[in-house]
């Protein structure tokens, strides 16, 4: 069966999608199809799978089901259908999928979403036949109209062409012939040598609609009869409104409504501002429950006990204990990082159109399937009944990915309450005070070392939130292990003969959720900066010391060597400057990254320049790997040097880029990204910048300074010069 179905011009407009007569095909994945909607009870009805149109006039339409938040799926997916249907680039143009099972992620089953860095690595097969197939059809509908065999002719850039006659018809003039056409039951894919579009740099396809203005964010959304909302929430984590004086909210000029909505307050207006002002006017009292007792000071005590005590086995190799008691050394350290806020440049924003049958949406969203099903609970309708527009996201990293789906529930509740359309907007403040955040973590390591200084044990006990906990996808935690906590901690490629990772999972009233790398966000800096103490210990260059111990993971030792080389790794460093490494596996991909860093006489740390080496395997994209890399660097350097969300009393402290900065401009370092090529299956590119950054600056901070930083982000006071 070759998963390609071909779908009528009737059914395929009743998708809402697109218009025009032309070839139609979808591509459908057995083992997760799903009918319909779109499917007509008076046809045969088949998966609405319609990631392909071509139509009349030649142009070619690709529908897109992962949402573009500037990783560049709106480019680097369409080329591989281009690839294979051998198109022209400059007659591409990309489409957002709807909501609905036929779009449904091709690796996570049944749901429609983006992230994990998959968006490349679920689709290559399916949207690679989807262009092959389209292609096939084409060259059989020109061999029909010219009567020849379907081997004599070729495709190439937009056309069919006759090879011995060199007669040539468009794919335009071809599209209702190949749209009869029978499905092939073999794709075969282009040979490696033969690829023409993949692997090359391509200018992305968004970026003219990004810079004439044309490009629709959530925030963009405009319809007729539109209010604009915004909502007082609560202080507290878990605190409920006691009471409320909405008088002087209701006389600011412009507010149309004041609504008391599960645990806040909204207020409705003309317009933000006027929104704005009405909560500003607003007198609440609020039962703050026993949100109010939680505060950083004591979550870092509390993790410290228990970091101290056994955990749950995440992994457990040979006899660490023993090997512990008889190592010729022991090295114990312990290390900190905070919670941090996604803080997209983009703040959330939902518009709602709710009516008595049905319900639109408007928003940037990572998790169509999940949103659309809860807004169709709030809403009191069936999920059919609710159809998701998904905007430009103008920042995503997993927090327009809520399995609670916060701001979409909270959205439909305020529509329900003011019974007009609106548009929920949230401030900066809002989103750094109203949660959801990457969790909080604590970890305690301890390696052992033998008479020859060889690293013979190693255990280390991991403490945080569960991100899963509580949603939906709580049965992905298996005996007391969320594996999301523990990812590269308890599969680090390191030959290490005995070793234990176990974890412990406080229950805390804080709002958690995945944030760009995942675990991978808080284990790379651990097990990096700690196995740079180790080799401190054992006398052996950093570098050389992790050669060693990769030397059965030829991937991972490939990026490490390749970053090393390229940086200039053992040469001398100008005065005032040192070098740090760190290599990290996640999401497929492997990554090295050398940091140049000095640090001020009052301890400012500047990164001046990062070498960093992946191998994503098989590259769709070398530009868009680059930009990923370096997005993924300038993100983890943010955290690394400023981000920490913290809490007093129950109330976050921070509250704007005043004082949760970003990284600015003028401190991005010179990045210089090394691609390793690589025969093997596509890895992601949008994580795996991260993870490394903060061990490899720390790293070049105890190389310059003589001093471990164990405590994200970097503390100028303990850097200070005395």
């Amino acid at each position: 069966m070759s998963g390609v179905l071909n779908l009528s011009r009737r059914n395929f407009l009743k998708t809402g999608l697109l218009a025009g007569g032309g070839l139609l095909l979808g591509v459908s994945i057995p083992a997760h199809g799903a009918q319909g909607a779109a499917a007509s009870p008076s046809t045969e009805t088949f998966v609405p799978n319609a990631f392909l149109r071509i139509g009349e006039d030649g142009k070619v339409t690709i529908v897109v089901n992962k949402s573009e938040m500037g990783q560049g799926v709106y480019t680097s997916l369409p080329m591989l259908v281009a690839e294979e249907l051998e198109a022209d680039w400059s007659k591409i143009s990309v489409k957002a999928a709807p909501v609905d099972p036929a779009y449904n992620h091709a690796l996570w089953g049944a749901i429609q979403g983006t992230g994990g860095s998959t968006s490349v690595r679920s689709e290559w097969e399916r949207l690679s036949k989807a262009g092959a197939a389209a292609r096939m059809m084409l060259v059989a509908a020109a061999a029909d109209v010219w009567k020849v065999k379907p081997e004599t002719c070729r495709a190439e850039k937009g056309f069919v062409v006759h090879g011995p006659t060199k007669r040539r018809l468009s794919y335009g003039q071809l599209a209702q012939g190949a749209g009869r056409m029978k499905v092939p039951e073999e794709i075969s894919l282009k040979n490696r040598e033969d690829l023409k579009i993949i692997g090359k740099p391509m200018k992305r396809l968004d970026t003219p609609e990004k810079i004439n203005g044309r490009a629709i964010f959530g925030l963009d959304v405009k319809i007729p009869g539109l209010l604009t909302a915004v909502v007082a929430r609560p202080p507290i984590f878990g605190g409920k409104v006691k009471n409320v004086n909405t008088e002087k909210a209701k006389a600011v000029p412009g507010v149309k409504t004041v609504e008391v909505i599960g645990a806040g307050v909204v207020v409705a207006a003309e317009d933000f501002w006027a929104a704005s002002l009405g909560r500003d006017a607003l007198e609440i009292s609020w039962d703050e429950g026993e949100g109010g007792r939680i505060s950083t000071e004591s979550l870092r005590k509390e993790y410290a006990g228990l970091a101290k005590t056994p955990g749950a086995v995440a992994r457990k190799e040979g006899n660490p204990q023993q090997a512990l008691s008889e190592a010729a050394r022991r090295i114990t350290a312990e290390y900190e990082v905070p919670y941090l806020a996604h803080a997209c440049m983009e703040p959330l924003n939902c518009v709602v159109d709710l009516r008595a049958d049905d319900c639109e949406i408007w928003t940037g969203t990572q998790f169509q399937t999940v949103d659309r099903n809860t807004a169709a609970q709030v809403a009191g309708l069936k999920p059919e009944q609710v159809q998701i527009h998904t905007t430009f996201l103008g920042g995503g990293f997993g927090r327009r990915a809520n399995p609670k789906s916060d701001f979409v529930a909270e959205a439909v509740q305020v529509a329900k309450a003011v019974k007009k359309p609106v548009k929920v907007i949230w401030t900066r403040e809002d989103d750094l005070k109203g949660g959801f955040y990457r969790p909080m973590w604590h970890s305690r390591m301890t390696a052992g070392l033998d008479e020859q200084a060889n690293l013979t044990a190693w255990h280390h006990t991991v403490v945080g939130q569960s991100i899963l906990a509580g949603t939906a996808f709580a049965g992905m935690i298996k005996d007391g292990i969320d594996a999301t906590s523990v990812e590269g901690a308890h599969n680090l490629p390191y030959d290490i003969p005995n070793l234990l990772v176990d974890l412990h999972t406080p229950k805390v009233g804080v709002p958690v959720l995945w944030w760009r790398s995942v675990g991978h966000s808080h284990t790379a800096f651990v097990v990096e900066s700690f196995l740079d103490e180790v080799a401190q210990a054992a006398g052996k260059d950093p570098y050389e010391f992790r050669r060693k111990l990769l030397a059965k993971h030829p991937r991972d030792l490939a990026v490490l060597e390749a970053a090393a080389q390229k940086a200039g790794w053992g040469k001398p460093q100008a005065k005032g400057r040192a070098m740090g490494i760190a290599a990290h596996e996640s999401f497929g991909s492997f990554v090295a990254q050398v940091a140049e860093v000095s640090v001020d006489p009052k301890g400012k740390v500047r990164v001046h320049k990062v070498v960093c080496a992946i191998d994503c395997g098989r590259i769709v994209n070398p530009d868009t790997i680059k930009a990923q890399m370096e997005s993924g660097i300038a993100f983890g350097l943010s955290a690394a040097l400023y981000g920490e969300i913290t809490l007093k009393d129950g109330r976050v402290e921070q509250s704007n880029f005043n004082d949760y900065p970003l990284l600015p401009m003028s401190e991005m370092p010179a990045v210089e990204v090394h691609i390793i090529a690589s025969k093997e299956k596509p890895g992601g590119v949008g994580e795996p910048g991260v993870p490394p950054i903060a061990p490899a600056v720390g790293n070049a901070v105890f190389a310059l300074t003589g001093k471990r930083i164990r405590r994200l982000p970097f503390g100028a006071d303990e850097l200070k010069r005395s």
